[in-house]
């Protein structure tokens, strides 16, 4: 495995985490969308349940953060989330994330900001 691996293998157990607390907390206030999927029906918690919690990496153009991962949070529902909804979401996810990296990656200055296209995971990237 590569460092590359081995780094969003972390990553990638934090949103999964942070997917189960979304689901346990939010899950049962929207039906799903038709077309998903029950929580735990799919090998990967980004492709069933209400949430799809996703860390994709961007090179910063643009950004004042430079590179990162942009962080998001997207709720599979053909209901309306009121505005007030999606922030309180937004909020819980953001928190988790931060605990999460700190656990994750102990001693690596890795932090959560808001961006151009939402919220970034940014800092200390390096694979060694």
């Amino acid at each position: 495995m590569t460092a590359l691996e081995a780094f969003e293998d972390k990553l990638h157990g934090v949103l999964s985490e942070i997917d189960g607390a979304l689901e346990e907390r939010f899950g049962s206030r929207w039906p799903l969308h038709p077309a998903r999927p029950p929580r735990g029906a799919a090998a990967n918690p980004q492709y069933d349940g209400l949430f799809r919690v996703t860390a994709s990496f961007t090179a910063g153009y643009g950004s004042k953060f430079g590179p990162g991962y942009v962080f998001r949070v997207e709720a599979s529902t053909l209901a309306s989330v009121p505005e007030s909804e999606r922030e309180a979401i937004e909020e819980a996810a953001v928190a988790l994330l931060r605990e999460g990296l700190a656990r994750a990656f102990p001693g690596r200055d890795l932090r959560v900001d808001r961006d151009v296209a939402g919220y970034k995971i940014h800092g200390d990237l390096s694979l060694a």
